[in-house]
């Protein structure tokens, strides 16, 4: 199973209800201990239609806002050709403003009659935003690697695309010190993916890219740019044993050259989904590990001097299927995981397409102190499957989260926004 359904476990899309979701059950919550207040959410909202809406990436904005990105099969381009194509063929990127208390400011979708997903979201230094996913031009042939630039209120100023023939799909952007931008993904070539980046000036144009993997098949999920110029990338690569994959660390110099390289994993499966730069110029990693913890996958954080060399690394969760997706370093100097654990005993009635009976998915938030120990957690959900892609810390203190949800909302699956302070 690919990063696509690790990170985003559905690439579903979203006219546009915005609502207050109900009050939900939760799973228990660690205690702190020690009298701190424990956060807890002031707000949650939900966007979507009656088809399947995603979303994959939220960021603060510079006056305290939120912008989402995601796909919507509920609207956009082919929604009026619904019953002529297929819903896996179908579906627009959807991007979402909101303002400080998760009330929309405006919405807009990006796509023609084939297939378009967002996964990644950053405001611009000119206060417009960047936007990477992928893009298919039509109903059949495959995506391409899709970098949008649009202004202040959404309107699109340029797009890119990038890749060959195949399968080429674009996972994380980010804006460089130099006012281009820097994204990673994957390409295709022959029957493997080959670890992608590609650097632009600041009008989208290409200045360089590299690939990555040679035999073994490769993605890059995040990126971080670093203090000297250059890059740390993490993703998966394919193992030599059994076909597993490993997570990747890769650090490049200013113009994308390898500088050292270093795997994390065991004898099964093993995936970086985010990677942040460390105050003492380490980084620290989450994902998925099917290799340790307690289940049949576990969030895993992982802990790297600046060289890439382990210092510590630690397993969150349960018997069944639980995954970090985002990683940030709080302004105590602890960390942020934002992801989904699965619990069991559970009605039949709230099974939905990926999960086996007897079990349910919930948002999941983890805070832990700067050796990696847990200090709280909270879970988010409702009757049927919800989770996590998406989770920053804010300027506030706070944190922002967003994911899907099933539970709540105006149809099959809608975007979730959870503000917890």
């Amino acid at each position: 199973m690919d990063v696509i359904i690790f990170k985003w476990m559905a690439l579903m899309m979203i006219l546009i209800a915005t609502s207050l979701a109900p009050t939900r059950p939760e799973i228990a919550i660690t205690d702190l201990g020690n009298g701190s207040r424990l956060p807890q959410e002031e707000w949650n909202r939900t966007f979507g239609g009656s088809s399947d809406d995603v979303g994959t990436f939220v960021s603060e904005t510079s006056e305290g806002g939120y912008i989402i990105v995601g796909s919507t099969e509920s609207f956009g381009a082919d929604v009026p050709y619904s019953w002529l194509i297929r819903s896996h063929l179908r579906g627009d990127l959807w991007l979402i403003k909101t303002d400080s208390l998760g009330n929309l400011v405006w919405e807009r979708t990006f796509g023609g009659f084939g297939r378009e997903f967002g996964f990644s979201v950053e405001e611009a230094q000119d206060g417009g935003y960047i936007i990477c996913g992928a893009k298919r031009s039509s109903w059949v042939g495959s995506y391409d690697l899709w970098i949008l630039k649009t202004d202040s209120e959404g309107i699109m100023e340029w797009e890119r695309t990038f890749g060959g023939e195949k399968e080429d799909l674009g996972f994380f952007i980010r804006q460089t010190k130099d006012l281009g931008y820097i994204a990673t993904g994957y390409i295709s070539y022959g029957t493997n993916r080959m670890l992608f980046i590609v650097k632009t000036d600041s009008y989208g144009n290409k200045e360089w890219e590299m690939g990555y993997g040679g035999e073994n098949s490769a993605e890059g999920v995040s990126l971080q740019e670093t203090s000297d110029g250059g890059y740390i990338i993490t993703g998966y690569i394919s193992s030599d044993d059994a076909g597993k994959e490993d997570v990747w660390l890769i650090k490049t110099d200013s113009n994308g050259f390898k500088e050292w390289d270093k795997t994390f994993g065991g004898t099964s499966r093993d995936i970086g989904l985010s990677v942040w730069v460390t105050e003492d110029g380490g980084y620290i990693i989450t994902g998925l590990t099917e290799s340790f913890g307690a289940g049949n996958g576990d969030v895993w954080l992982i802990k790297t001097d600046r060289g890439g060399n382990i210092e510590w690394d630690k397993t969150f969760g349960g018997a069944n299927f639980d995954q970090g997706s985002s990683v940030q370093q709080t302004m105590d100097g602890g960390y942020a995981i934002l992801g989904f654990n699965t619990i069991s005993n559970v009605s039949d009635s709230a099974d939905s397409w990926f999960y086996k009976p007897s079990s349910l998915s919930r948002i999941w938030l983890i805070k832990t102190d700067s050796e990696g120990n847990r200090e709280w957690d909270l879970a988010f959900g409702g009757s049927r499957n919800d989770w996590g892609n998406s989770g920053h810390q804010t300027q506030d203190g706070g944190y922002i989260l967003t994911g899907v949800t099933e539970s709540y909302g105006a149809g099959k699956s809608d975007v979730w926004l959870i503000r917890v302070r």
